[in-house]
């Protein structure tokens, strides 16, 4: 670094024609900049500048130096200014790791309009179940939900989503209407637990219920469980985003209104906190639209 640093200094001094007007444009003191291309010179062991009390010269060998490094300077202050560029303006392309029911559910129309907003960017998606590797793998990004599990990583907070009970009409005029969280032990309940054991903590107005649950399905996907449900097979605890679709073609409604679950926090997390514009647009842009939700 220190002797790109020293060619771009030399090119300042020729393209000044001295080290006068050198030190005018680039704010380095005029002996600063004698001694730098004295040190290059001493490096290359051959004179570079003719020098005068009233300008310089180039030497023979000093002209073919000053070509080349006038060709690496600018193209390192080109790289510089297009990386300037890319934290500016989103550009490239934005590599995330996504929950699959979530961003199928919940996220698509969300992304749908920022790829409107910013044409100029491509996207590579990853909504395999498995939990992808910000250290070892090329994305930008994961979202995920639920508490962070490597303290290691950047987790930035995106929302805390409520969630909400709900069953089919079908399966409540089955089973009935449960009037209570204690009536819940004795439904079937669909949840991302094992099967035949688990527990839902509910909240209404300060007070706080824990509910032991059980159901004949094992379930790892939310948008099995979210089918499930509409297909009379059970109640539900979820955020009311996911199931939106459902609930506006009354395959599933609201059970026991007055209470709710613990919210589910969604995260944005990043191998470090220098990201791109690209990464830092995106994260801000669900930030602002998950709030309105």
């Amino acid at each position: 670094m220190e002797l790109l640093n020293d060619m771009a200094l030399f090119v300042e001094v020729v393209k000044a024609r001295g080290f006068r007007g050198a030190a005018e444009a680039t704010g380095v003191p005029n002996s600063t900049l004698s001694r730098r291309v004295s040190a290059l010179e001493k490096a290359i062991g051959l004179r570079l500048l003719h020098r005068t009390t009233r300008k310089v010269e180039l030497t023979e060998a000093g002209l073919i130096y000053y070509e080349r490094c006038r060709r690496i300077v600018d193209e390192a202050r080109l790289a510089h200014e297009q990386l300037g560029d890319m934290l500016a303006q989103p550009v490239g392309v934005l590599r995330a790791s996504l929950p699959v029911d979530f961003a199928v559910a919940y996220l698509a129309p969300l992304i749908a309009e920022f790829a409107r907003q910013h044409p100029g960017l491509a996207f590579d998606f990853d909504l395999t179940p498995r939990r992808a590797d910000l250290v070892s793998e090329p994305f930008d990004v994961a979202i995920r939900m639920g508490a962070p599990e490597n303290s290691q990583l950047i987790a930035r907070h995106l929302a805390s989503l409520p969630t909400e009970l709900y069953a089919s009409p079908g399966y409540l005029r089955q089973r009935g209407m449960p009037a209570a969280p204690a009536e819940l032990a004795g439904h079937e309940c669909l949840s991302m637990q094992k099967a035949g054991a688990g527990s839902w903590t509910l909240e209404s107005g300060g007070q706080q219920a824990s509910v032991a649950i059980g159901g004949r399905f094992a379930l790892n996907s939310v948008g099995l469980m979210r089918r499930l449900a509409a297909l009379d097979m059970g109640i539900i605890l979820i955020p009311a985003a996911v199931v939106a679709d459902e609930l506006a073609a009354g395959s599933l409604q609201r059970v026991l209104p007055a209470w709710s679950g613990a919210p589910i926090p969604v995260y944005a997390i990043t191998e470090t906190r220098l990201i791109p514009a690209k990464t830092q647009r995106f994260i801000e842009f669900l930030r602002v639209r998950l709030a309105r939700r």
